[in-house]
């Protein structure tokens, strides 16, 4: 009789210890951070090309309001003293920074917060990128996306997404709906005039009106005027400024 080898039982593996919480919390940190990076990269890649849909402010506002007022129109069907006249009101160094005013930031601290230091492209990316209140967590955000966006997108992209979303009374949003709303023209037949009557509600349009303008208003329309002639002719236009 042949004696057969006893049948060796399989050794289980030793159970592997877990890694301690801090390890997992990393990881699932960098997880978070790349799915952030990657969810913003592609918005932005998107954006670079296509219109962006309604944000969360406008749907609030629609939803406060029971509906609102936009439309997007390319840059080529807004007249270009609208652009002028924009970056004459909101941001006048538009075409000498990368995202960031230093000067307008300064003179926004010294004036103990009663102006705004933020640039037109700080403007974009927190109207089609992220939220309106104001929190740690946004503005982290808006410093780290605005860069971005200067890299990836045209001075010209920039201006002509910001005049698409920006809110020129309660509901209406965009040039072309606002032309609408005043005036009664579109986009591209806008004079000047009453491109700096829109620019001059910026950025209170709640509290502000283009058609009812008051001595604030009508001084400051004076000043944007000026202003968009002077950007026109001392190169702070070039970056955007293609026809006229």
């Amino acid at each position: 009789m042949v004696a057969t080898p006893k049948s060796r039982s399989k050794a289980k593996p030793a159970p592997q210890d877990k890694p301690p919480l801090q390890a997992r919390l990393r990881v699932w940190a960098k997880r978070l951070a790349l799915g952030v990076v990657g969810y913003f990269g592609v918005l932005i890649l998107l954006f670079s090309l296509v219109p962006p849909p309604i944000n969360l402010y406008q749907i609030s506002e629609s939803w406060r309001l029971g509906g609102i007022s936009k439309q997007w129109v390319s840059w080529e069907a807004i007249a270009p003293v609208m652009g002028r006249s924009v970056v004459a009101a909101e941001d006048a160094n538009f075409c000498q920074h990368w995202g960031f005013d230093l000067t307008a930031i300064r003179a926004a601290v010294d004036g103990g917060g009663q102006r705004g230091g933020s640039t037109l492209t700080q403007q974009v990316v927190k109207n089609v990128l992220l939220w309106q209140q104001r929190s740690y967590i946004r503005k982290a955000l808006e410093a780290l996306l605005t860069p971005v966006i200067e890299l990836v997108w045209s001075k010209q992209r920039i201006l002509e997404v910001y005049l698409n979303v920006a809110e020129f009374d309660e509901g209406v949003f965009g040039v072309q709906a606002a032309a609408r709303h005043y005036f009664g023209v579109d986009a591209d037949a806008l004079s000047a005039l009453q491109a700096a009557r829109l620019a001059a509600v910026l950025p209170n349009p709640k509290e502000r009106s283009a058609s009812k303008p008051t001595a604030f208003i009508r001084k400051r329309t004076a000043a944007i005027i000026s202003g968009a002639e002077t950007i026109a002719v001392d190169g702070r236009a070039a970056c955007f400024q293609l026809r006229d």
